[in-house]
């Protein structure tokens, strides 16, 4: 009798490609075509790093969650979708449509031992997932928030300089009757 590990990795391929597909739904249909059927990873690098880092994410779910693999397996993904403006939830929805696939999976063809305990078991490590997911995010959004800051920053600096009046607020000093603008 099989463990719930082995059936899980005997039918890796079939679930990678259910979980790939689930996720290329979350995205615009446009998108969807496109990261569906460009199989080149240069012209397709959001497909090509999503269908690689789901696999790692799958093996790390089946083996015992390793936090760095892991979290360097789902920064690939969780990047590409806090710079495409996901939602927080959207964002790491991803990992709770591999749970409805094993579920579906398991109760279809598994037979070994009780269920609750296995699913439990793996259930577990896939929620651990989604809490390094979530930092992860969190991460993206600052770093990404933080660029368009600058962005704005240095747009605002270069208009001043062009008006010539960054260059006068530069070499203005405070006086004893004078206060400094900070």
């Amino acid at each position: 009798m099989k463990t719930l590990e082995e059936f899980l990795l005997d039918k890796k391929p079939h679930i990678l490609k259910r979980w790939l597909h689930l996720i290329l739904e979350t995205y615009p249909l446009d998108t969807q075509r496109f990261l569906k059927h460009q199989k080149d990873p240069f012209l397709n690098p959001v497909g090509s790093t999503i269908e690689k880092e789901i696999e790692v994410l799958f093996v790390q779910l089946i083996q015992g969650i390793n936090p760095e693999r892991t979290s360097a397996a789902l920064d690939g993904i969780i990047r590409i979708r806090a710079i495409q403006d996901f939602s927080p939830s959207k964002a790491i929805s991803f990992i709770y449509l591999l749970k409805k696939i094993i579920r579906e999976e398991v109760i279809q063809d598994y037979s070994g031992q009780p269920l609750s305990e296995l699913l439990l078991a793996f259930e577990s490590r896939l929620d651990e997932m989604v809490l390094l997911a979530f930092d992860i995010y969190s991460r993206c959004r600052e770093k990404v928030y933080e660029m368009r800051a600058n962005e704005a920053k240095n747009q605002v600096s270069g208009l001043l300089r062009k008006k010539g009046l960054l260059s006068d607020l530069e070499s203005w000093e405070p006086g004893p009757d004078k206060t400094k603008v900070t």
